[in-house]
């Protein structure tokens, strides 16, 4: 199954949880001042480090503000992102915390492009064009957060390779071209060039909805390609067409991770 978007994803590339993060990206100021001013100053953050493990954990809170976010109450980012531009992987409704951030980054005044699963392009893109996620676009200044482009894709296929022949036939990809993530963050750099952010927002798994003991080794794997890897493909294959941050370590970069 291809990673869509989740509505009960975790956020774990946050403020309190910069030293996992360190460790995962090689860089402390990879998540940056962008990162550190959405988790402590929208609420949007959720995770815990323990002293035993000196692991990541991530919790999920019942109080986070995605419902709030994606019906208007959007307070903007105490940052100014004007110039920057933002893609957004994960996001095919106004319901998921992709959505939120995206909303949090336009008021702070970037440009917005999002990665859509495939299987979903296509009711989302309808539903955007007829105005029906009108009411949760409102920004702060009343204006509409607005979506430069919408992409296609399928993250968890790293390129036209890896894509077995049953997914190419599949109707549901019928229309759809350049969707692997190598072929999205190309087709980005020639249509943009480059850009500044990148959030993961993906989760899938073939067998979500079995319960924990029965679900088997294969649907495990399937559900951590979707959900985890993806976003070590996206850093991969985004990474060399972001801009350089503003701090000393010139490749340090503003990323999300949501899973």
């Amino acid at each position: 199954m291809g990673a869509s978007a989740a509505t009960g994803m975790q956020m774990v590339a946050a403020r309190p949880c910069i030293p996992a993060c360190q460790r995962m990206l090689g860089s402390r100021s990879v998540v940056s001042a962008f990162g550190r001013a959405l988790s402590t100053r929208t609420g949007f953050a959720s995770c815990v480090k323990t002293a035993s493990s000196g692991s990541l954990i991530s919790v999920s809170r019942k109080r986070f503000a995605v419902r709030a976010m994606s019906q208007g109450a959007v307070q903007g980012l105490p940052i100014d992102l004007r110039g920057k531009r933002a893609f957004i992987a994960g996001i095919a409704d106004d319901n998921g915390y992709g959505w939120a951030i995206a909303k949090a980054l336009a008021a702070a005044g970037a440009e917005i492009l999002v990665g859509t699963w495939v299987p979903a392009l296509n009711i989302f893109e309808t539903s955007l064009r007829r105005g029906k996620f009108d009411e949760s676009r409102k920004l702060p200044d009343g204006s509409l957060m607005e979506i430069t482009k919408v992409y296609p894709l399928d993250a968890v296929f790293d390129s036209l390779e890896d894509v077995p022949e049953d997914v190419k036939a599949n109707k549901r990809y019928a229309g759809s071209s350049k969707w692997t993530v190598k072929e999205v963050a190309e087709t980005v750099k020639d249509d943009f060039g480059s850009i500044d952010i990148l959030v993961h927002s993906l989760a899938n798994g073939p067998e979500v909805t079995k319960p924990l003991l029965e679900t088997s080794r294969s649907g495990y794997l399937a559900a951590v390609s979707a959900s985890s890897y993806s976003f070590i493909s996206l850093l991969q294959h985004f990474l060399p067409i972001m801009n350089p941050g503003n701090s000393p370590n010139q490749h340090a970069l503003p990323v999300l991770f949501l899973f």
